[in-house]
């Protein structure tokens, strides 16, 4: 399958939140959506769902006019969605009939669930009785419940300890081998780095950053070094480059343990190289760029000085 969200705009009352919203997601390439707080990637997914309607745009599945209720879709919001005062096993096993399975099943691919997530003991409890990561595990089962072909997961670690997030973890690569529609968005870059082959970075209503991830780094590692020295210091490492070696390299960027540099004017590595070794500088590192989607994110949406 693959999902093509086309040149969504959104207004509420005179205000555009969304100014022309592009991305596709195909089955088994997971889709990480990005963006900082009031960036947009709510409001996509509800129009995604047909929560909201956009002003214009369209959203298409294998070229045709999406419509959810056509499509069995898991959705896990970050703001939790279930029966605080319900019994877990009571309010799950409604809404899977709900999403259209019979009683039998839904009670039988509800206690699945809450076992494969550690809750099933919790299956009797009102949902508000539970820790709030206990409670993010019911949710989590809600939204597997049906065996969906198109997931979103939104926030799904919140709450959860490293060893809960371990058995999310396989259940989403799990997911993705299986060829499941998967798009997740998260604030947390170490997740979206091991499971999304494709990011969309939204900032202000706009998407200024879409592809594939691999590519994407290699593309900002492009003519980027890193350089530490075991005899100078990084301020004095710094001074020296920008004095001695500007005409091969500038600074973009003093990091914790070192520089980041790029090269210009045509120069290469090897021609940096030289030069740092004939002025008698010991390399502690020395390596090409290999830059974090976490660096990627804040290059491109962090506050502009």
């Amino acid at each position: 399958m693959q999902l093509q969200v086309k040149n969504i705009y959104k207004k509420f009352t005179k205000k555009e939140v969304l100014h022309g919203i592009s991305f596709d997601v195909k089955s088994g390439r997971a889709l990480g959506l990005l963006g900082r707080n009031g960036a947009g990637k709510t409001t996509t997914i509800r129009i995604i769902m047909n929560l909201f309607d956009p002003n214009e745009g369209e959203i298409l599945l294998d070229g045709k006019k999406f419509n959810p209720k056509n499509h069995d879709i898991g959705y896990l919001p970050e703001e939790r969605g279930l029966y605080p005062k319900q019994k877990v096993l009571e309010q799950l096993v409604y809404l899977g009939e709900l999403r259209g399975l019979s009683k039998a099943k839904s009670k039988e691919n509800t206690l699945y669930w809450l076992e494969r997530l550690g809750v099933d003991e919790y299956k009797n409890k009102n949902l508000e009785t539970l820790s709030k990561g206990n409670q993010q595990k019911v949710q989590l089962a809600e939204t597997f419940l049906t065996n969906p072909d198109i997931i979103i997961l939104d926030e799904p670690f919140s709450g959860l300890d490293p060893v809960n997030s371990q058995i999310l973890k396989d259940i989403i690569n799990e997911l993705i081998s299986e060829e499941k529609l998967l798009i997740f968005s998260s604030h947390q870059m170490g997740y979206v780095e091991e499971f999304c082959k494709e990011i969309a970075l939204v900032d202000n209503g706009n998407i200024v950053l879409t592809g594939d991830l691999d590519d994407i780094k290699k593309d900002y590692g492009k003519n980027r070094l890193t350089i530490s020295s075991s005899n100078l210091e990084l301020n004095e490492l710094k001074l020296k480059i920008e004095r001695e070696f500007n005409d091969i390299v500038r600074v973009l960027e003093k990091r914790k343990k070192y520089l980041l540099l790029e090269l210009i004017h045509h120069s290469s590595k090897n021609d940096f190289l030289k030069k740092i070794i004939e002025n008698n500088i010991d390399i502690e590192e020395f390596s090409a760029y290999k830059p974090k989607l976490e660096d990627i994110f804040v290059e491109k949406v962090g506050d502009k000085k």
